[in-house]
């Protein structure tokens, strides 16, 4: 098996070890902020884009992309908090357990207070994940915190990116962190092995789309600071290739027969990011037709490379 298929399968269940990162260089990663509204920002860097909430409580961040970049992002902390106690968060959430945004949870971990969905804490604990690393807080439906004076509220999408997803909403800044169940102008990667389903996505994201304010900043899992306009034409992409595709396999469609048809103009170029054409097209079959399993390691999930 060559390297790459091993780093590949290796964040593809979301499972990190030492060698594994040992193959990537994280040298060049730059740590970049930008001020989204009222206490928030977010951090790009490689990885899962990050939520800050800082003020006069301290620190709440949202995710935390790959171990080898925390100190670059206690440095962005200590930039955009002003002091030198914003590079420790009182608090950290997962928005689910995929390395790319719980990487960071084992340098972390000993300074704030790991919060997330239930499945996370069960997910990186069968993964081996270290105690330190751990959500030590976990929610089935939602929770709130109550930090640098608004509610900062993380509720449950079910099945959707995976199953223990969770969007984060930042009552008084009026921003909503979506993790992975928005890639914004790109097609989405959908973890059916770990409970995604793009039918429980579309729902997720219609549920979000129904009660949302007009002028909420929307901060996705990868991809750029967005709109509720941009998230309503990511819902319409999902909703619209599910339909095309359950027609397809209602007319007897093989997956690689629905992949070499393609999708309509208006979403050709949404396969240039991770997620090519073929694989979407190929996940939305696989959940459509209820498959799991068996996906090729060459696939594996790993969101560094975008």
């Amino acid at each position: 098996m060559k390297v790459r298929s091993l780093f590949l399968a290796a964040l593809c269940t979301g499972l990190f070890s030492a060698p594994v990162f040992a193959q990537r260089d994280f040298s060049a990663v730059q740590i970049e902020a930008t001020h989204v509204a009222g206490s928030v920002w977010m951090l790009v860097g490689s990885g899962g884009n990050i939520g800050v909430s800082s003020g006069p409580d301290g620190v709440v961040m949202v995710d935390d992309q790959f171990a080898p970049l925390a100190d670059k992002i206690r440095d962005a902390l200590r930039e955009v908090g002003q002091s030198e106690e914003a590079a420790r968060p009182q608090f950290l959430i997962n928005t689910h357990f995929h390395g790319d945004h719980t990487g960071g949870n084992v340098e972390f971990g000993e300074a704030s207070t790991i919060v997330a969905h239930t499945n996370v804490r069960t997910r990186l604990a069968a993964g081996g994940s270290p105690d330190v690393a751990l959500p030590v807080v976990t929610f089935d439906d939602a929770l709130s915190i109550h930090f640098n004076g608004e509610e900062i509220r993380a509720f449950h999408i079910p099945h959707g990116h995976t199953d223990g997803d969770a969007l984060i909403y930042f009552t008084g800044s009026n921003v909503l962190h979506m993790g992975d169940d928005f890639f914004a102008g790109r097609f989405p990667f959908v973890d059916i092995d770990n409970g995604g389903n793009v039918e429980g996505l579309a729902s997720g994201i219609s549920q979000v789309l129904n009660n949302v304010p007009a002028d909420i900043r929307i901060i996705p899992g990868h991809g750029p600071l967005s709109t509720v306009d941009d998230l309503r034409t990511y819902h319409r992409m999902i909703t619209e290739t599910i339909a095309m595709v359950r027609g397809k396999i209602d007319a007897g469609l093989s997956s690689e027969q629905v992949q070499s048809e393609g999708v309509s103009e208006e979403w050709a170029d949404w396969g240039a990011g991770f997620i090519s054409t073929e694989r979407w097209l190929d996940t939305v079959h696989r959940s459509l037709s209820g498959a799991a399993g068996g996906e090729d390691v060459e696939h594996g999930h790993s969101h560094g490379h975008h």
